[in-house]
């Protein structure tokens, strides 16, 4: 199982877009088995995928209880090949929570918990929040590659720096085989200014970048209401084919 973050400590640049929209891609288009992981308090993806709850285990469970089977906390969704881990605001409390227990390892749970299922799946996305904190660090430890989604505007490479420094001290310190797969372009328009954002991006040898980059689509809004990724709402737009061509290229990069 491949475990992939998705990342980028500023919000609004279509993360949970991305993680949703790529397991969407990777088990209908490629018939991939997927775990999608919804790693941010807001449990947008949870909500995307019908399995946001109160009342269910969580990945706040996963995170904070002794001896819990992941078996518990995922569930099925009406996609054949996606299943979710959800997540609510309780991860609020589990990352103090996780952060207070010094009794065990703390940023090596997710990896542990995921360590026993690697077998049932193909892929592993991670939905993360817009911050470093004890979640997002066990993401990082347990991923293979982090894709870091970047809406070009006047604050679009704030926090890059740090993101990748974080990135480089995970891979010395717990998880020597994480690696920055690359830098998606997201919400782009033919204008100047992000015409000029994403060359300057192309230009900085530390940040690879994908080929592919996500056109903006009001039908991506739309999406969202009608809870269904782009690629099923809207196979014609232009986002819809952009997803489906970015994960073909992510794939045919990891055959290199």
């Amino acid at each position: 199982m491949k475990i992939i973050s998705i990342i980028n400590l500023k919000g609004g640049v279509a993360k949970t877009l991305t993680a949703d929209n790529m397991a969407h891609v990777l088990a209908v288009y490629h018939k991939k088995r997927v775990l999608l992981i919804d790693n941010d308090k807001q449990g947008n993806t949870s909500k995307m995928f019908g399995v946001h709850s109160y009342d269910d285990k969580s990945i706040s469970d996963v995170l904070t209880a002794r001896r819990l089977d992941i078996h518990e906390a995922i569930k099925k969704t009406r996609f054949e090949g996606i299943d979710v881990l959800p997540a609510n605001m309780t991860l609020i409390r589990a990352n103090l929570e996780v952060m207070m227990d010094s009794t065990r390892p703390q940023q090596t749970r997710l990896r542990a918990a995921l360590d026993p299922i690697a077998g049932e799946y193909d892929y592993c996305l991670i939905d993360n929040a817009p911050d470093i904190n004890i979640s997002t660090i066990n993401a990082l430890v347990a991923s293979d590659d982090v894709i870091i989604p970047i809406k070009i505007d006047k604050y679009a490479f704030d926090g890059l720096a740090e993101l990748k420094e974080q990135i480089e001290d995970t891979r010395d310190d717990l998880n020597p085989r994480l690696r920055l797969a690359g830098c998606l372009i997201t919400c782009f328009q033919r204008t100047d200014a992000d015409k000029q954002g994403e060359e300057w991006l192309q230009s900085q040898p530390e940040y690879p970048v994908f080929d592919t980059h996500i056109r903006y689509s009001e039908k991506v809004t739309e999406s969202t209401f009608a809870e269904s990724p782009i690629a099923e709402y809207s196979r014609r737009s232009g986002a819809a084919m952009d997803y489906i061509a970015f994960v073909r290229e992510y794939l045919e990069r990891g055959k290199k």
